[in-house]
């Protein structure tokens, strides 16, 4: 999904606008083997380094930045089909250091970005996943204060508080933050559509299946 017009006139008016608009491929034995795997379980697990938002192990041979957008239909049949099998055949096994990245290509996943940040590191990826997975459902709302409290009930479910939501919300910072990350990636790779990977500095737009991306991924191991 490309960015819409409203978003292409320019951050500034994101920023300024109220928080409340705010089959199956397996690696080759030969990859595996060559590839250093994290045996710490610690290594592997979901942090957060600078602000970014990490899982896998940091000498991996592989990373995999991925831009996207918490209100793209695309991003979301990725995350439901392409991600659970990236992550068990490649992030869990220390083949692949991913890093998620927002992209909101509206004022709607500007504030879910938002509320998944307030979750933190650890609950961090668990709430993304539902953002995506009950996307058609909060994205309903009328108007954006509709949606706004829509995501605010979704995160209740994921055990934060509507206060801790509020707070996030109308952190200024928080939403620079998120802004400044995607202009980075319109900046250093010409991000210009959701979902785009990054694998290893070379572009990939689009809902990779994990065939595509083991065809990448696999010749990259070997190279360790």
């Amino acid at each position: 999904m490309t960015r819409n017009i409203w978003f292409l006139l320019g951050f500034t008016a994101l920023v300024a606008a109220p928080a409340a608009l705010a089959a199956e491929s397996q690696p080759t034995p030969s990859a595996v083997a060559q590839a250093t795997v994290a045996q710490d379980p610690k290594a592997l697990a979901p942090r957060q380094e600078g602000d970014d938002m990490v899982m896998g192990a940091d000498k991996a041979p592989v990373t995999i930045i991925e831009y996207a957008s918490l209100t793209c239909p695309h991003c979301a049949h990725f995350n439901e089909t392409t991600f659970p099998q990236l992550k068990a055949q490649y992030i869990d096994k220390g083949l692949v250091k991913y890093i998620y990245r927002d992209f909101p290509l509206d004022r709607m996943a500007l504030t879910a970005s938002e509320i998944a940040r307030c979750a933190g590191p650890e609950r961090y990826f668990g709430f993304i996943d539902a953002i995506f997975r009950q996307q058609a459902s909060w994205t309903s709302g009328g108007n954006a204060n509709e949606i706004t409290e829509n995501l605010k009930r979704l995160a209740r479910l994921g055990g934060l508080s509507t206060p801790a939501a509020d707070a996030c919300l109308n952190d200024k910072a928080l939403q620079d933050k998120i802004l400044a990350q995607s202009l980075q990636g319109e900046k250093e790779f010409k991000v210009d559509s959701t979902p785009t990977l990054i694998i290893n500095g070379e572009k990939h737009p689009g809902a990779l299946t994990i065939d595509e991306l083991s065809a990448i991924i696999n010749p990259l191991t070997k190279k360790s």
